[in-house]
């Protein structure tokens, strides 16, 4: 694929921006992509996460008092809330746990969940969504045994068997 710039040499920088749903692409040189950043075209817009995270940090802690913001400060590395809030970066293992609450507040407010499930790829899913499966179904087998209903138990046996059958034939 030829530079859409100067139609001469290959493209090797590829930039994809999508905005609302719209996509945009761009395919230049190597010495194009060059000039134009050179002359102020930059490719992605240059987000400070650390800027990012202490703003929106930074907002929820403007709830807090000011009394508040000073007092809470990590024992080991002295980093106050209010410094966290500016810089968007803990000064040590141990901030985890001081500013917990603010951690768990912020994280929610952006992920809307402070649980990570992560992402499965899509050629294992199936295999990983059979191994939850029996996970569940060996917790609910342990709940049936304790409640003594045996015959929900056995049922739910049956199905950890089943499932287990069709994860050795994909095996």
């Amino acid at each position: 694929m030829l530079c859409e710039r100067c139609q001469k040499k290959e493209a090797t920088v590829f930039y994809t921006e999508i905005i609302n749903g719209q996509k945009k692409q761009l395919n230049l040189c190597e010495e194009c992509a060059k000039e134009l950043h050179s002359q102020g075209f930059d490719f992605m817009p240059q987000l400070n996460f650390h800027n990012f995270l202490g703003s929106i940090l930074g907002h929820n802690i403007s709830n807090f008092t000011k009394t508040s913001l000073g007092a809470n400060k990590c024992e080991v590395c002295g980093l106050s809330e209010e410094e966290f809030a500016q810089k968007g970066l803990l000064g040590c293992g141990n901030c985890y746990e001081n500013f917990g609450n603010t951690l768990d507040s912020l994280v929610r407010s952006i992920h809307g969940t402070n649980i990570h499930n992560g992402k499965v790829p899509e050629k294992t899913s199936d295999r990983v969504k059979y191994k939850k499966e029996i996970e569940s179904l060996r917790s609910q087998l342990k709940q049936a045994v304790a409640k003594e209903q045996y015959e929900n138990a056995a049922k739910i046996r049956d199905s950890i068997k089943e499932i287990e059958k069709r994860l050795e034939q994909e095996g």
